[in-house]
């Protein structure tokens, strides 16, 4: 981060591909970013650069000039200049001396070989990176000097493994603990510490040689002491050298997967056109195509392996090379700005060197090509020319539903936006909605939003902040969740007017929950999501590929609950006890006690059912919460107190007393607590008694409630209990309701204010030095706690580009074998497109089948039986149905007492739908085929009630 913050960043060319890049890296906080531009704002500018309005194209402002201000905006802590010299071949080049890393974009190839070379030869050497957008194609290209120090290749967490034994032998080997893998490669440097026997251990280095998935080698340990038991190896991140060299094309590695032959020919060829003739080829010109694909050819004759030339690929490139793909430079923006902060900072794995990535549709004839691309005056000219003007009508007609406005939600906003989605002149609309409110450290990565949206619904500020890009476009924005509870507003009816839904969540559930209702409704899903440099993608068309809920993650491993109580080995343990600490005090039971006394609302009842022997559930905790409540900042303290030795001092103690014995108990990964004394001091204990404090005076009641001088306080015995309550009833201390009433406070990570995330952060730290296991940060602990998945603006732009081009898909009704499924990460850097998986089909029997998009339906009247139900299934499908099932209620299973008398009962009076539903939708199952095995579930029987009218 402070490589980066003293960084200064050149950038030429702030056309649809530069403006993704300067967004993205002005967004990570480089110190100071130049772009420049010679060009004026055209209305072709308004379809591929996000940040030039109409009235820039009006008044032919210069590209840099005009979106400068807007670029700036998006982090007031980096500096933004804008440069309209000319830069060519008679350029002096020396001003470039100045910064750290140099990016071209819309350069010709020959200024970019000399500014490159240029680069590469200063000391140290200028960082360079070109990279290129051309219709259906792109390129990037990177070169950071002779040698190039990578401190972190992969920026994963340090694995931590506990140790069970190390042998005294050369080499030495160590053994992990039974269950617990190490994930470890040959080659990678490991320190111990806490190793009991052969401690010269502790503090030292080793390189390793993986021996098995639980053990490795690290060198002669013959000579060393013996191992006892414990210790912890923690993974060492060596920095690793990289080599690079000034672009020459035609000395390319062909043996590198970033470089295919194929793209690069045909860019090649490009080039050599653009020289030729001074323009690129004319859209969708089959002459200009024909005259590429030759000086393809030739090139190809000309490189020493003389790579076969892709005639299509060529063609495509040639007719769509004037053109401009605003996902595609998405895509490209992304990973060309994560290569930019490698640059500046030494961390993650650069590109080496070269990579190329398009949208040539292999699975089309060139001739299947639209040539109704010729221009029309407006923002769409760019994207017309790539995708045909059919496409680009049915993408302005298209109705879209965007689940989430976060990271990849505005992204996908502005992507919608340059592709005109929703701006049909009868037809289309952009629906979104998101429950959350925006928040400071939003900022980083939501780039459609500002310091002064701070605590504003995230949905209208971004409907509003898109408007900006593209006045044309119709959003809907709601600030509702998409979940069970919100049916009546996202209905059957809202999914069957939608073309295509596209996910920007957080959080599987909620994915899993919109799978359902698009497969129930038979909508196409596009999904996406990231996690700090990673991200993947995932489209779902109906009756094509599987849905998301075809396969499961594996679940997510959640801490043992005999290690958050007494065996804590990591800060995850600390921070977790921590955060189950506040839900147990201020959330969990204030809401039991408020629950208790909504039953029995009088002191005095409870007490005399007490007494007369009743038992009532809770009511012993009930009455103890009551009678220790503080009703003043001094018995706040005092309480505060308390439970820090309740918890830091004397449950420690009666731990390590307990049946736990000294010694070999207490081995690796088990730690032996010791207890904390309260130290002024200390900044954890004030914390936690201070937020502790101010959290018990927040859950007390309102300010109507009395503050007697006195509070008794009970113990653990449930009489004295009792007698406390007697003896507050008495006193005349708890007859007000608002004694009866606590205000449970739900934990909330991204208010500072609240001190929430500073309650855990103490208490977690206090834990942890109880165990001596090290403290975490207020950051680390927030992300933790908060179950924050880390967000960065290049992964989620990169993500949002490929989902954008998998919607143009969608809406084009291409085959199956055109959908992709991407999974990447931008830090080594991969990106891995896969096939979509084919939805499976199940057979029921006699060549009756079906899949997750089949559905059944069958139209019923007033007098409709479960007998008529079941006759119509078996006349319709040729199937005997066997079972009968509506979510979890059982309609009829012939084993169960009682149903068969049901086949007589009507359909109306057995199941009944939804005040804004004709139908119910129903499972039904058969029997197999094979006697002894079970009944078969089959598709969705969608039953109405009445007929349809044709």
């Amino acid at each position: 981060m402070q490589k980066m913050a003293q960084s200064h960043v050149f950038l030429s060319g702030i056309g649809g591909l530069g403006v993704e890049i300067a967004k993205n890296i002005i967004l990570a906080g480089v110190k100071a970013l130049t772009v420049h531009d010679t060009k004026h704002c055209t209305k072709w500018d308004l379809g591929i650069n996000f940040f030039i309005h109409e009235d820039d194209v009006t008044s032919q402002r210069n590209r840099a000039e005009a979106t400068l201000p807007r670029i700036a905006e998006l982090n007031p802590y980096v500096h933004v200049a804008a440069s309209t010299v000319p830069l060519d071949e008679t350029t002096d080049l020396s001003f470039l001396k100045h910064y750290q890393c140099v990016i071209l974009t819309e350069v010709s190839l020959l200024l970019q070989k000399k500014i490159n070379d240029f680069c590469h030869s200063q000391q140290p050497p200028v960082k360079f990176i070109s990279a290129d957008v051309y219709g259906v194609c792109s390129r990037l290209f990177c070169d950071f000097g002779d040698e190039f120090e990578v401190l972190d290749s992969t920026g994963e967490e340090p694995k931590e493994i506990f140790i069970s034994n190390i042998t005294q032998s050369n080499p030495g080997i160590v053994t992990c603990l039974e269950n617990h893998p190490h994930r470890l490669e040959t080659g990678q440097f490991l320190t111990f510490r806490e190793v009991n026997g052969m401690s010269c251990l502790n503090g030292s280095t080793h390189q390793i040689t993986v021996v098995s998935p639980y053990s490795f080698s690290i060198g002669d340990t013959s000579g060393m002491e013996p191992y006892l038991h414990g210790g912890i190896a923690v993974q060492v991140k060596m920095p690793k050298m990289c080599y690079f060299v000034s672009v020459c094309l035609t000395e390319l590695d062909f043996s590198k997967p970033e470089a295919p032959l194929q793209i690069h020919v045909a860019m090649l060829a490009l080039n050599h056109f653009q020289e030729n003739f001074g323009r690129r080829p004319n859209i969708g010109c089959l002459q200009d195509a024909e005259e590429m694909l030759k000086i393809a050819m030739s090139i190809s004759e000309t490189l020493e392996n003389k790579p076969q030339v892709n005639g299509d690929v060529v063609k495509w490139l040639s007719r769509t090379a004037q053109g401009f793909l605003p996902p595609l430079a998405a895509a490209v923006g992304g990973v060309a700005s994560q290569e930019v902060l490698k640059a500046v900072t030494g961390k993650f794995s650069p590109l080496q060197q070269w990579w190329y990535y398009h949208e040539v549709p292999d699975y089309l004839e060139v001739s299947c090509f639209c040539l109704l691309c010729l221009h029309r005056g407006d923002r769409y000219d760019a994207l017309r020319a790539c995708i045909g003007d059919s496409l680009c009508q049915k993408l302005h007609d298209l109705n879209v539903f965007l689940v989430g406005c976060g990271a990849i939600g505005c992204e996908m906003l502005k992507n919608f936006a340059l592709l005109g989605v929703g701006t049909g002149q009868d037809k289309g609309l952009v629906t979104i909605t998101d429950p959350d409110l925006i928040e400071k450290s939003n900022l980083n990565r939501q780039f459609l939003f500002r310091p002064h949206h701070i605590q504003k619904p995230k949905s209208y500020t971004a409907a509003e902040a898109t408007l900006n890009i593209n006045p044309y476009i119709k959003i809907d924005s709601d600030i509702n969740k998409v979940c069970p509870a919100t049916e009546n507003t996202y209905s059957d009816e809202f999914y069957t007017k939608q073309d295509v839904i596209v996910t920007a969540l957080d959080n599987v559930e909620a994915r899993r929950y919109i799978d359902s209702r698009c497969v129930a409704n038979l909508r196409p899903l596009i999904d996406s999501g990231t996690m700090g440099t990673k991200g993947h993608t995932e489209v779902i068309v109906p009756h094509l590929t599987e849905s998301y809920n075809s396969h499961r993650d594996p679940p997510e491993e959640e801490i043992p609950f005999c290690t958050l109580k007494s065996f804590p080995a990591a800060i995850e343990h600390t921070i977790q006890w921590a955060r189950d600490k506040f839900e147990s005090s201020f959330s969990h039971k204030p809401s039991l006690f408020n629950k208790f006394w909504q039953t029995y609302p009088s002191a005095e009842e409870v007490l005399q059912r007490i007494k007369s022997g009743e038992s009532l559930e809770g009511c012993f905790h009930v009455i103890k919460t009551l009678s220790r409540r503080p009703r003043s900042w001094t018995q706040c303290v005092e309480l505060a107190r308390v439970k820090f030795e309740k918890y830091f001092g004397h449950k420690v103690g009666l731990h390590l007393k307990s049946v736990f014995l000294p010694g070999l108990f207490w081995q690796s990964p088990k730690r032996p607590p010791f207890p904390v004394k309260f130290e002024f001091n200390d900044p954890f204990s004030c914390i936690l008694l201070l937020k502790h404090c101010t959290h018990l005076q927040v859950v007390q009641t309102d300010e109507t409630a009395r503050k007697p001088d006195h509070i008794p306080v009970s113990s653990e015995d449930e009489r004295n209990a009792v007698f406390q309550l007697e003896k507050s009833i008495l006193s005349n201390e708890v007859l007000e309701t608002a004694d009866l009433q606590m205000k449970p406070i739900s934990f909330e990570k991204d208010d500072d204010s609240n001190g929430h995330i500073d309650f855990v952060t103490a208490a977690s730290n206090l834990r942890a030095k109880m165990y001596n296991i090290e403290p975490a940060d207020r950051f680390k602990t927030k992300r933790i706690a908060g179950k924050i998945i880390p967000a960065i603006a290049t992964a989620t732009a990169a993500v949002s580009g490929l989902v954008a081009l998998e919607l143009i898909k969608v809406v084009g009704g291409y085959p199956a074998e055109a959908y992709k499924n991407c999974f990447l990460n931008l830090a080594i850097p991969i990106m891995v497109f896969t096939e979509t998986a084919e939805v499976r089909r199940t057979e029921i029997r006699n060549g009756i089948s079906f899949t997750i998009w089949d559905r059944w339906t069958i139209y019923g009247k007033e007098d409709f039986t479960l007998l008529d139900f079941i006759n119509a299934v078996r006349e319709k499908y040729g199937i005997e149905p066997t079972m009968v099932v509506q979510g979890v209620k059982m309609l009829y299973v012939p084993v169960m007492p009682g149903h068969i008398k049901r086949l007589k009962l009507t359909m109306q009076k057995l199941v009944k739908p939804s005040a804004d539903k004709k139908y119910v939708d129903l499972t039904v199952s058969f029997a197999p085929e094979t006697d002894g095995e079970e009944d078969l579930p089959g598709p969705p029987v969608r039953y109405y009630f009445v007929q349809e009218d044709n």
